[in-house]
């Protein structure tokens, strides 16, 4: 791959042959040619420009959720977002860097008295991650919540996009076909009592507890919801991917060491000896098992970083 990059502007260096399953909530897959973590806007931009010089294609790596790495992992750079914070922009906004984690943010704006995030409690990964996923829950989306978005191009140009502009669909990657690398996220707010706030985030949390599989290693969602408006299904069956393979039989289906969950169709989880060869296997099966039964073609949410079988 040529010599190894030199230090960015504030000494980090690049690390090659880095193993990524430490750094998902699957624990599963190869390693990244060459890494760094990026904690704040200097740091990613940096990051972005060493890669162009020389040539490497770029991954970005937020929380690790809702991601499968390959076995074979990923080449060129994966930076790491992690961290940074947030800070009011005015009385109606809130700014986080993609770095900051769904929860860190929510109880920074819980402290503050701040109303609009607290029941997305519980939210697992980066700020980045929800708004490239477009992150769900109680039947909203966290595009929803969002007035504008910060971001650089393929040139390390920044610019500012309003949130009319991104095109946030259900469930979509909402800078899809874009070549932009999130910076910031601005978020619309008004005042509140934290300690109302502070019961809604607790209910939050109780639900996430009792409906989704957090025991184990997971993805979170494997499947976007479709579109009501886009399929006809038979009387009493939810439009939800979670129903359709439950009631397509796949709840504790398995491959290898990957399953279904039994709490939670719609969650693919690692057991012990998993590979990410048997999730993607499993995801697949799952998405058969849908269209035979239903006619539905389910999307799915978990992103593949790396190359896997066709």
């Amino acid at each position: 791959m040529g010599s190894e990059p030199g230090p960015l502007p504030n000494g980090k260096r690049f690390r090659s042959n880095v193993p990524l399953a430490p750094l998902t909530t699957l624990g599963l897959g190869g390693t990244a040619d060459w890494f760094i973590e990026a904690r704040g806007e200097g740091e990613l931009l940096g990051a972005l420009a060493a890669a162009r010089k020389r040539g490497l294609p770029v991954t970005v790596l937020g929380g690790g959720s809702n991601v499968l790495v390959s076995d074979a992992g990923v080449r060129g750079l994966v930076v790491r977002v992690k961290g940074g914070g947030a800070r009011r922009v005015d009385s109606r906004t809130v700014r986080a860097f993609a770095g900051m984690t769904m929860n860190g943010l929510v109880r920074w704006s819980i402290q503050r008295g701040l109303a609009g995030l607290e029941a997305w409690a519980g939210t697992p990964g980066t700020v980045g991650g929800a708004i490239h996923g477009n992150a769900h829950f109680g039947g909203r989306e966290v595009g929803e919540l969002v007035t504008g978005l910060r971001v650089a191009d393929d040139a390390g140009r920044v610019e500012t996009v309003c949130a009319e502009d991104v095109g946030f669909g259900p469930g979509g990657d909402a800078l899809a076909g874009r070549g932009s690398v999130l910076l910031s996220a601005d978020f619309g707010v008004r005042p509140a009592d934290p300690a109302v706030l502070r019961r809604r985030a607790r209910a939050s949390l109780a639900f996430r507890k009792q409906t989704q599989p957090l025991a184990v290693p997971s993805a979170g969602c494997a499947f976007r919801n479709p579109d009501p408006e886009a399929i006809s299904l038979p009387p009493g069956v939810p439009c939800a991917a979670g129903a359709l393979l439950d009631r397509a039989g796949m709840k504790g289906a398995r491959i290898g060491g990957a399953r279904v969950s039994e709490v939670h169709a719609n969650f693919l989880t690692a057991g012990p000896g998993a590979t990410a060869a048997d999730v993607h296997r499993l995801l697949g099966i799952c998405q058969a098992a849908v269209q035979a039964a239903f006619g539905v073609n389910l999307i799915p949410e978990l992103v593949l970083l790396g190359d896997f079988p066709s």
